[in-house]
C-alpha cells in the first residue's frame, strides 16, 4: 500500500506487535551442507498450519538486490528465489498448505500506479547509466583505478510483469522446485502446495485474501487454523484484519536504516556513486577471503502479531454510552477504512492527511467523537455509508487551515535544527583555533632536530596569540550575524524546490486547484467531479479488500485528491459499479504500463506502436514527462505526471496487430488458472491419480477430509507433473528428478454467486488467542499479588531462564569484583573469601594467597570433587611471587574449615557450596546437582 510511514509508526506505537524470528541454520559436515529438518517442531514455540508467499516480495529483492552484488544471469537469480523460499518455510514450517501467488494481470485502478513506477525505473536507469559513464570517465581521467567494465546487458526490473518471457520461465522453475522439494524435503511431505502464478488474474496478496474468503465460507474450515502471510507492502497488515481470522502473522523482512550500500561503479562500501574515487579495493582478510562476500549481516525476519494488533486496537476503540450495539468487530472495520485516507495503491491521499503528522489518530479521535452523531458504523462487510462518512470528513475539513498552519511551522523547526547540526558539524571539522609562528604544529619526522627549538620573546608571542584569537571569534559572529545577507553560494542548505500552492496562507484552495487541475476553485462542477471518482475510489477500495475486484474497469482519474472539506452532500455520488468486466489480457497490461523503452519484452509489431511517430497511441509514451514533488524532497514521493490511457482507444490499435502473434505469444497472453501439487504420502495423491487414469474431463470436487478441509475443484492438466516421470530441469545448474511420485493438477476456487456477500464476522467457534498485553485492570483484579509476567514470542507458557549454583560461581570468577581495591574484568587473584551471609568482607590470609599463587592448579583434595574434570576453564592466574604483590590481604582466620578449594564454609551447614566473593548475588535454590558428602 502506498503508506511508506505506515509500518513505522504501527510498531512504534504499538510495539509488542513485532516478534524476532528463531531461524535454524543448516550445518556443514566436510564442505557439503547439511539441510535442516523442517518436519521437527517449530523452533519459534508456535505451529503454523498456512503460509502464504506473495512472491512479488521474493522475486525483486532476489533478482535485482540493493545491499549485494546482482545475480549475472537469469539461472542464479531462480536459485537465489529457491533460496529464499527455502529459508521461509525454515522458519515458518507450516504443516497443511503452502500458497505461492505470483501478481497476475491488475485492476485497471492499479494499473495507474504500475505505469508510474515502470517509466519512473526505466528512466532512473537511463540515467544511472549516462551518470556511471561520465564517473567513470573522470576518475579514469585523474589517475583513478576502476574495475574493468563488464559487458552485459543492464536487467531491467520491468521485465517482472505478467506476459514476459520471464515470468513465463518463473512458473516453470518454481514448477519443478515444488516438485523437488515434495519429493526430497521430509516438512513437505504432507502439505498442499498451490501455485498461481502470472497468468491467473489478480494481485499476488489478493488472491491469497480471495483464497481465504472463499474457505471461510465453507462448512469444513477450521475457524482455529493459523495464517501466516509472508510480504513486505503495509496493506497486507489491512489484509489480515479484514479477515478476521483470530490467528493472522504476518512475516517479513526486519528493515535496517542506514545499511551500507555498495557503490555502483567500483562496488566498494563506504561512499556513493557521485564521491566515487577510484581507489584500489581494500584487500579483506588475510588471503583476500571475504572478497566475495557482502557487507553487513544477513538479512532477518520478523513477525508482525495480528492478534495482539487487535488487542491494541479492543482498547483503543472502545467506545461508551453509544446509541447502539457496541461491536468491535464493525468499529475494526472502520478503523481500516479510515487508513485508506492516508493513502493507498489506488488512492492519492488527502492533502491535510500525513501519517507522519498523526493522521490515523486524529481520524480515530474524530471517529470517536462523531459517531455518536453518525447513528451507526461507517462499513458493514466492505460496503461504505456515505452519509456517516460525510459527517467525518467535514470534521476533518473543520482542522484543516490549522493542520496546514502547524505543517509549516514545524517544517520550518525542522530546517531550523538541521542548519544548526550542520554549523556544528563543520565547526568540529576544524579546530577553532590553530597557533602560528613559532608555535605553529609540525609535521613529525620532518628535518633533522635532536630537540626543540628554544622559544623566542614568549610574552610578544602569547599577546599575538590572543590578538588572533581574539579576531577569529569576531570574524565567526560576523559570520553568524549575517544571516540572510550570506550569499546562496556559502550556504550548506540543499536548493528546494518553490512551493506555489503554500497551504499555510490564506487563499490555499484556489491556489491549490489553479495549480494541480488548471482550473478555478469557483468551478464547482469540476469540484464536484473530482469529489465524485473519490468517493468512488474509497467504495472500490474498500469492496476489493472485503469482498474481491468490484470491476475491472474503474481507475481514479486524477493525479491529485480533492480537500476533506469538499466531501458535501456524498450520498448520492455513487450508486453502483459495472457489472461482469474483464481484466486487460497480459500483453495487454504490458501495452498499457510499459514505456518505450521496455518495448523489447513485447512482440515486434506492437512494440513499434510505442515508438513509430504515426501510431495512434503515440501520446500513451512520452520520452520524458514532468515528476511534482507536491510538497516532498524526494524524487521517489513525487508524483509522475503522465497521461492516463484510454482503454478504447488502446484495444482499437492492438486490433490490428493481433493476428502478427505467434502460437508462444498467443499462449503467453492468455488467462490461466491454479495448480495443486501434492506429494506421495499426501491423502490427496491417490485421489488425483485416478482422475488421471479415468481421464475425467469434467471439475471434480476435493473430498475435504483428504486435504485438511480444503474445499475447491479440479481438473485435469495436459502439462501436469505426474508420478514416475521425469522432470526436467529449466535451470542447467540443476539436476533433473529421475525419480518423481509428486503430482499436479489444476485447481479452482469455490465459486458463489455475483451477489454473495462474505461477511466480516470471527466465526462460530473460534477460539480468541490468550491474551498478551497487560489487562488495564490487573493490580485491581490480582488478589494473590503476583507480578505480571510478559509473553515474549508466541509462547505464553515460556521457562524463563534462572541460574543455577555453578553459573552463579563463574560470575563470582569471572565478573568485577564489587569491593575492594582489586576490580576489572579477570582479576589478577584468585576469587577472595566465600559467600558471607552477613555481608562481612572477608579476605584469605597471606600465607594462603602465596599458597595459591605458587601451587599447580589441579591441586585440590582430590576427595573434594572426585575425579570429575573442572567444569569452567579459568583464565590464568598472573603470580607476583612472595614480595612482589602491591596489595597485601588481611588475614582471615575463618580459611580452612573445609570445603573444595578452601572456600569459606557456613557453620553448620558442611554440605552446601559455598560461593565466593566476586558479586553478592542473591542465594538461588539447592539444585541437588553436587553433592559433598
Amino acid at each position: 500500500m502506498g503508506v511508506p510511514a505506515f509500518f513505522r509508526w504501527l510498531s512504534r506505537k504499538y510495539p509488542s506487535i513485532v516478534v524476532h524470528t528463531t531461524e535454524e541454520k543448516p550445518k556443514e559436515c566436510n564442505g557439503i551442507k547439511i539441510p535442516v529438518d523442517t518436519s521437527k517442531p517449530n523452533p519459534n514455540e508456535v505451529e503454523f498450519d498456512n503460509l502464504y508467499l506473495d512472491m512479488n516480495g521474493i522475486i525483486h529483492p532476489c533478482t535485482h538486490p540493493e545491499d549485494k552484488p546482482a545475480p549475472k544471469n537469469e539461472d542464479e537469480m531462480m536459485v537465489a528465489i529457491f533460496e529464499y523460499i527455502d529459508r521461509l518455510f525454515n522458519i515458518v514450517r507450516p504443516r497443511r498448505l503452502l500458497y505461492m501467488a505470483i501478481d497476475g494481470v491488475a485492476p485497471r485502478a492499479k494499473m495507474n500506479q504500475q505505469r508510474s513506477r515502470r517509466f519512473r525505473a526505466s528512466k532512473e536507469g537511463v540515467e544511472l547509466t549516462d551518470e556511471k559513464s561520465r564517473i567513470r570517465e573522470e576518475v579514469l581521467s585523474k589517475g583513478g583505478y576502476l574495475p574493468p567494465e563488464e559487458i552485459k546487458e543492464r536487467f531491467d526490473s520491468n521485465c517482472i510483469t505478467p506476459g514476459t518471457e520471464f515470468m513465463d520461465n518463473l512458473a516453470k522453475c518454481l514448477r519443478y522446485y515444488v516438485a523437488d522439494r515434495l519429493n526430497n524435503d521430509p516438512g513437505w511431505k504432507n502439505i498442499t502446495v498451490i501455485l498461481s502464478d502470472a497468468s491467473a488474474p489478480g494481485e499476488g496478496e489478493h488472491k491469497i485474501m480471495d483464497y481465504i474468503r472463499r474457505q471461510r465460507a465453507q462448512p469444513h474450515h477450521d475457524p482455529n487454523t493459523h495464517h501466516c502471510l509472508c510480504g513486505a507492502d503495509a496493506d497486507l497488515i489491512m489484509l489480515g484484519l479484514a479477515t478476521h481470522e483470530p490467528l493472522f502473522t504476518i512475516i517479513r523482512e526486519e528493515f535496517k536504516p542506514n545499511q551500507p550500500r555498495p557503490c555502483a561503479l567500483c562496488s566498494q562500501v563506504g561512499h556513493e556513486l557521485k564521491d566515487c574515487q577510484g581507489l584500489p579495493r581494500e584487500k579483506k582478510g588475510e588471503h583476500d577471503e571475504f572478497a566475495d562476500q557482502p557487507p553487513g549481516c544477513e538479512q532477518e525476519f520478523i513477525f508482525i502479531r495480528l492478534n495482539v494488533l487487535r488487542e491494541y486496537l479492543e482498547k483503543e476503540l472502545v467506545m461508551t454510552s453509544l446509541p447502539f450495539p457496541y461491536d468491535f468487530e464493525r468499529a475494526l472495520d472502520d478503523w481500516v477504512f479510515m487508513c485508506f485516507f492516508v493513502g493507498n495503491d489506488f488512492l492519492p491521499h488527502l492533502p491535510s492527511l500525513e501519517i507522519r503528522e498523526g493522521a490515523i489518530d486524529r481520524l480515530v479521535n474524530i471517529y470517536k467523537n462523531v459517531v455518536n452523531k453518525t447513528g451507526g458504523y461507517l462499513t458493514e462487510s466492505g460496503f461504505v455509508n456515505l452519509e456517516r462518512v460525510q459527517m467525518i470528513m467535514l470534521a476533518v475539513g473543520e482542522v484543516e487551515d490549522s493542520i496546514f498552519r502547524k505543517r509549516k511551522e514545524d517544517d520550518e523547526r525542522f530546517k531550523k535544527r538541521n542548519k544548526e547540526k550542520r554549523k556544528r558539524m563543520k565547526m568540529e571539522q576544524q579546530p577553532a583555533f590553530v597557533p602560528t609562528g613559532q608555535f605553529a604544529p609540525q609535521a613529525l619526522g620532518r628535518g633533522n632536530r635532536s630537540a626543540p627549538n628554544a622559544i623566542n620573546n614568549p610574552r610578544q608571542a602569547a599577546y599575538e596569540m590572543r590578538m588572533q584569537n581574539s579576531k577569529f571569534g569576531e570574524k565567526q559572529d560576523a559570520n553568524s550575524s549575517s544571516g540572510s545577507k550570506r550569499k546562496a553560494d556559502d550556504s550548506d542548505s540543499e536548493p528546494e524546490p518553490e512551493d506555489n500552492i503554500r497551504l499555510w496562507e490564506d487563499g490555499w484552495k484556489q491556489r491549490y486547484y489553479k495549480n494541480k487541475f488548471d482550473v478555478d476553485a469557483s468551478d464547482e462542477k469540476f469540484r464536484r467531479k473530482v469529489v465524485q471518482s473519490y468517493v468512488e475510489g474509497l467504495c472500490w477500495v474498500l469492496r476489493y479488500y472485503y469482498q474481491g475486484c468490484a470491476s475491472w474497469k474503474w481507475f481514479f482519474p486524477f493525479h491529485y485528491a480533492p480537500f476533506a472539506s469538499d466531501f458535501e452532500d456524498i450520498t448520492e455520488l455513487f450508486t453502483e459499479f459495472e457489472k461482469d468486466t474483464k481484466p486487460f489480457k497480459p500483453l495487454e497490461q504490458l501495452m498499457g504500463v510499459f514505456p518505450a523503452a521496455s518495448g523489447n519484452f513485447l512482440p515486434p509489431t506492437w512494440r513499434k506502436l510505442m515508438s513509430d511517430p504515426d501510431s495512434s497511441i503515440i501520446d500513451f509514451y512520452p520520452d520524458d514527462f514532468a515528476l511534482d514533488l507536491n510538497g516532498k524532497k524526494y524524487a521517489w514521493q513525487g508524483v509522475a505526471l503522465l497521461p492516463f490511457v484510454d482503454e478504447r482507444r488502446l484495444r482499437a490499435a492492438l486490433e490490428e496487430v493481433y493476428p502478427d502473434l505467434t502460437p508462444d505469444e498467443k499462449r503467453r497472453n492468455s488467462l490461466g488458472g491454479d495448480h495443486l501439487f501434492v506429494g506421495k504420502h499426501h491423502p490427496l495423491n491417490d485421489f488425483i491419480h485416478e482422475l488421471y487414469k479415468s481421464s475425467a474431463k469434467e471439475p471434480t470436487e476435493i473430498p475435504p477430509e483428504l486435504c485438511h478441509g480444503i474445499q475447491g475443484h479440479l481438473e485435469t492438466d495436459e502439462g501436469a507433473i505426474l508420478p514416475h516421470e521425469v522432470v526436467e530441469s529449466p535451470v542447467p545448474m540443476l539436476r533433473d528428478l529421475s525419480e518423481n511420485f509428486s503430482i499436479s493438477i489444476k485447481f479452482k476456487d469455490p465459486q458463489f454467486e455475483d451477489d454473495y456477500v462474505f461477511k466480516a464476522v470471527v466465526l462460530p467457534g473460534a477460539k480468541k488467542p490468550a491474551i498478551t498485553l497487560k489487562p488495564g485492570d490487573w493490580e485491581r483484579t490480582n488478589n494473590n499479588g503476583r507480578p505480571w509476567r510478559p509473553q515474549i514470542g508466541f509462547n505464553q507458557n515460556r521457562k524463563q531462564m534462572h541460574l543455577d549454583q555453578s553459573s552463579f560461581r563463574t560470575l563470582g570468577h569471572v565478573l568485577p569484583q564489587s569491593r575492594g581495591p582489586r576490580g576489572g574484568h579477570y582479576s589478577n587473584i584468585p576469587p577472595p573469601g566465600a559467600y558471607n551471609p552477613v555481608n562481612a568482607y572477608r579476605m584469605p590470609s597471606r600465607q594462603s594467597q602465596m599458597q595459591n599463587f605458587i601451587t599447580p592448579v589441579d591441586s585440590r583434595p582430590q576427595n573434594s570433587w572426585g575425579s570429575r574434570p573442572p567444569l569452567f576453564n579459568h583464565p590464568p592466574q598472573r603470580s607476583y611471587g612472595q614480595m612482589q604483590n602491591p596489595n597485601p590481604p588481611f588475614p582471615n582466620p575463618q580459611v580452612g574449615h573445609g570445603g573444595p578449594s578452601n572456600y569459606y564454609q557456613r557453620h553448620g551447614d558442611r554440605n552446601r557450596q559455598g560461593y565466593n566473593q566476586g558479586r553478592n548475588f542473591p542465594l538461588p535454590p539447592q539444585s541437588g546437582r553436587y553433592n559433598w558428602k
